[in-house]
């Protein structure tokens, strides 16, 4: 019972974050399943096999509110299965003395590019017009996408939507609902990939998928309110942080670095961790608009009459 309530707070925690910023569910559960001493491919057998529920309810929404493109569920979710598997099928072969700083380690490359990108906030320019996007583009970003969820815990989001909404081709609400409709798939895939390679233990890890989906399902009310009282540039940027110095711990400890080089990259994964927060708290608070100009230049009419009057 205490450790069904503690995946239950879990996947709340997770399910927050990304009802917030639209991505990191998989990452931030699989970070705090890890610290909860859950092995490497265990805690991301059990994200995905919890996402197949979650991101069946959130694809028939997206659905309902027609922000789905179906030709980039296809052309996205499809090599995203296959990524997915393989991903899965990898972890799950690997020793746990293997797979533990394999994970590490791209939780520290997906927790860097989630710090950096909401707190730098570089702006991107939308389009409102249907998908032009090719098989030739769509699908190794699906394969890659897939791989790196499945083997690192999470990374579906940060890799596919970032880089769909960076395109600037697509309407923002078509790109979130047509990555998450195909995240079902991918999850799914990854699930069969789990079960292939981890057999018994895999329907062992029970009380993690429930408590993931629970919490995700009580949570998702409050994340909808959070979104609008919490800039998701702030709440990104304090997230990335967390998933970056966790995962750097566990790194620090794999290689048994000593503690004079250990203090120093903590130090210098906290320096640079406050300054964006900080960075990001002001640009939070910064005005939209420019605030307009008392000085208002004279109409061109006024100012030729009043040379004509010089004039004579």
């Amino acid at each position: 019972m205490r450790s069904l309530l503690i995946f239950t707070l879990v996947g709340a925690g997770a399910q927050l974050v990304d009802g917030a910023l639209g991505m990191a569910f998989g990452v931030t559960a699989t970070t705090l399943l890890v610290l909860s001493s859950v092995g490497a491919a265990q805690a991301s057998a059990a994200v995905h096999l919890a996402e197949v529920g979650t991101t069946f309810a959130s694809g028939l929404s997206h659905w309902k509110f027609k922000n789905i493109d179906w030709a980039i569920v296809a052309k996205l979710g499809a090599p995203g299965a296959v990524g997915a598997f393989v991903g899965a099928t990898v972890l799950s072969s690997l020793a746990t003395e293997h797979a533990a700083p394999l994970m590490a380690a791209i939780l520290v490359a997906i927790g860097s590019y989630v710090l950096l990108r909401f707190s730098l906030r570089t702006p991107l320019t939308f389009g409102a017009r249907g998908t032009s996007h090719s098989t030739k583009f769509l699908a190794p970003l699906g394969l890659f996408g897939g791989f790196i969820d499945a083997s690192g815990g999470g990374g579906w989001g940060p890799v596919t939507t970032s880089t769909l909404l960076s395109q600037g081709k697509t309407a923002p609400r078509m790109v979130i609902g047509s990555v998450s409709a195909s995240e079902f798939l991918v999850s799914v895939s990854a699930s069969l990939g789990f079960l292939i390679g981890l057999r018994e233990e895999f329907l062992q890890n029970w009380p993690v998928v429930v408590g993931l989906m629970v919490g995700g399902v009580i949570a998702a009310p409050f994340a909808a309110w959070l979104v609008s009282r919490v800039s998701p540039a702030l709440l990104g940027t304090a997230v990335g942080g967390v998933i970056v110095l966790t995962n750097s711990q566990r790194l620090v400890h794999f290689f048994d670095i000593q503690w004079l080089w250990s203090t120093a990259i903590y130090s210098l994964i906290m320096v640079a961790w406050v300054s964006l927060v900080v960075y990001a708290w002001k640009a939070s608070r910064a005005p939209r608009f420019a605030p307009e100009t008392e000085e208002v230049s004279p109409p061109v009419h006024e100012s030729e009459s009043e040379s004509e009057t010089v004039a004579r």
